[in-house]
């Protein structure tokens, strides 16, 4: 498979293989771990190389996830996928609630004042719990601003323009 025909979106990480008959260690990426009992086949990406893979159990120990794949046989074979990622195509993704955005999709955003200044692009989405936080950086200038993600301030978002109008609060671009 291309990896330029299909976008491929990172679910989880293999941290490390899980016992002697194959199995892997995964650090989720998804706000919901459950989902990977839904899925049938992930693919797998390590450095330039994608592979599919067959689930064929999924169970959960603390916070990872430990998965089996037809194809791994044994720790040996398991021990090769240390570092990679557990991926699913983008047309596999959940639907999300209007005025919800996946992360990937934020990232890359030109953002404006709503008297259209330009800011700059949000390199980094920091999740703090109470709410995500926008990093903003504007490569010409070198400025660089930290944007709460609140309906107060994100007046709309774009994606097919790329584009996101803040109503900054006073103090915030100082």
């Amino acid at each position: 498979m291309e990896q330029a025909t299909k976008k491929l979106i990172a679910i989880g990480k293999i941290i490390n293989t899980h016992g002697h008959k194959g199995e892997v260690k995964v650090f989720p990426l998804t706000d919901d771990p459950r989902r990977m009992e839904e899925l049938e086949k992930v693919y797998f990406i390590l450095g330039e190389s994608t592979r599919e893979l067959t689930i064929k159990q999924v169970r959960y120990h603390k916070n990872f996830v430990i998965l089996s794949f037809e194809e791994i046989k044994d720790m040996n074979a398991a021990e090769l996928l240390k570092n990679g990622e557990i991926c699913i195509t983008k047309d596999e993704l959940r639907s999300l609630p209007e005025g919800s955005y996946y992360i990937f999709d934020i990232i890359g955003l030109n953002v404006f004042t709503n008297e259209g200044r330009y800011l700059g692009e949000i390199t980094d989405v920091i999740q703090t719990g109470a709410n995500d936080v926008y990093e903003v950086r504007d490569s010409k200038s070198g400025k660089h601003y930290l944007i709460p993600a609140l309906k107060q301030i994100v007046k709309s978002i774009d994606t097919e323009k790329k584009e996101m109008i803040i109503c900054p609060m006073e103090g915030l671009l100082e």
